[in-house]
């Protein structure tokens, strides 16, 4: 079976924020029975044993929402207790959470330190940015909350990232917010630009267009490069560099095919992206459909490859290579053809071109320090070899130099 991870939403919609241009919150509209909405225990069992019987190097949860720390602790303390009831022995289990942070507490961040969660927080940048939109139910700002939230798991240890939502907040504001960030000592940075749309196919208030990001992102850039490129962890260049070096992305944005992941429902109810969440496009429920079954279900099939019916433009342009079409989400707008030119194209036109050779040169470093760092393994695996008498002086080094080990890992 082909590696698949899970991006669960066990709380739905629901949130104890009201962020206007939070995208997800219309999707409690598909489940008008009930204005609370949890995962239940026989929901939560069976996603999970499910699909830890399925056979993958890892096992990817992600628990998003809405916010999923509504769900509280014992929720949280189940998913492991789960996790290692249906794994097989040796499984690699990855746990991903992404908050409003909101709502952590010690109790919380020591479980989720204790088994490893990358926790991923939400904010938009100093007070004043912040606070624009991501305010509470209330009408009242969310800032002050979110730092302590952070605090708390910096106390436990527990590994975070931020998450920049790039709106009209804060798109002609990139040095401002990355200075911010940095001086609070938040050095795994991710930027995502807010684009939603209106049902003609404009772009919404607070929403962003192509020309503005390219330039947030070329701003973005020449400060990391000039002062932290290895120093600070974006995400976004971080990943664009893997595809120069590697020529692989963990990001679905910049693959051929959307099919890597599903969504699943407070419910149960499977869908094939987190920005496709639509009654058209379910795909079944954990309880009467296999994994097996839904990674070969037409339509899942079908969604996956419109990736790569991108517009004729695109066969021409020199960031194909890296962007492949762009996100469906950006290209189905008016009427809704993956063949639409993604609305934020001439953005990452105008940033390639903008770095390209300098990411080039920083893949050329990556690359460099890669084999230092394998050379120096490999010279502490002989030394410790040699301590125990497996190396003799004038027999070959095991380093694969060529060298007799006197002459090389042995001086």
């Amino acid at each position: 079976m082909r590696p698949f991870s899970l991006l669960i939403k066990p709380a739905s919609a629901d949130c104890n924020l009201r962020c206007e241009y939070c995208f997800y919150l219309e999707k409690s509209l598909l489940y008008p029975d009930s204005r609370r909405h949890r995962m239940s225990e026989a929901v939560l069992e069976r996603m999970i044993r499910s699909y830890m019987a399925t056979d993958q190097a890892t096992y990817c949860f992600a628990w998003q929402g809405g916010e999923p720390t509504l769900m509280g602790l014992d929720f949280f303390c189940r998913v492991t207790e789960l996790q290692q009831r249906c794994g097989a022995a040796g499984s690699v289990v990855s746990n991903g959470l992404q908050t409003n942070a909101t709502l952590i507490d010690d109790a919380l961040a020591r479980h989720i330190g204790r088994y490893h969660f990358l926790v991923g927080c939400s904010l938009d940048g100093p007070p004043a940015i912040h606070d624009h939109y991501r305010r509470g139910i209330r009408g009242g700002p969310s800032h002050e909350d979110v730092l302590r939230g952070i605090r708390v798991l910096q106390r436990h240890h527990v590994e975070f990232n931020i998450l920049v939502l790039v709106s009209q907040s804060n798109v002609h504001r990139a040095p401002e917010v990355y200075r911010y960030l940095t001086e609070q000592g938040f050095l795994h940075q991710q930027y995502v630009p807010c684009v939603e749309f209106e049902p003609d196919g404009t772009l919404k208030p607070f929403a962003i267009d192509g020309e503005q990001w390219g330039e947030f992102m070329c701003e973005l850039f020449d400060l990391w490069y000039r002062n932290d490129a290895f120093h600070v962890s974006i995400r976004n260049f971080d990943e664009m560099l893997l595809k120069l070096v590697d020529g692989v992305s963990n990001v679905c944005t910049m693959g051929r095919n959307c099919c890597k992941y599903f969504v699943v429902e407070y419910n149960g109810d499977i869908y094939p992206c987190d920005f496709f969440v639509q009654s058209e496009l379910r795909l079944g429920n954990v309880h009467d459909t296999s994994w097996g079954d839904a990674l070969a279900s037409q339509t899942y099939c079908d969604f996956g490859a419109q990736k790569c019916q991108w517009n004729d433009a695109c066969d021409e342009c020199d960031c194909l290579d890296l962007c492949n079409g762009d996100c469906l989400k950006f290209r189905t707008y008016g009427r809704a053809s993956p063949r639409n030119l993604s609305r934020l194209c001439a953005g990452w036109q105008r940033f390639v071109r903008h770095t390209r050779e300098r990411l080039e040169k920083l893949g050329q470093e990556v690359r460099r320090r890669r084999i230092e760092e394998q050379r120096l393994m490999r010279r502490s695996q002989t030394a410790a070899s040699s301590q125990r008498g497996l190396v003799r002086r004038n027999g070959p080094c095991p380093c694969g130099s060529g060298q007799k080990f006197k002459k090389c890992c042995g001086r």
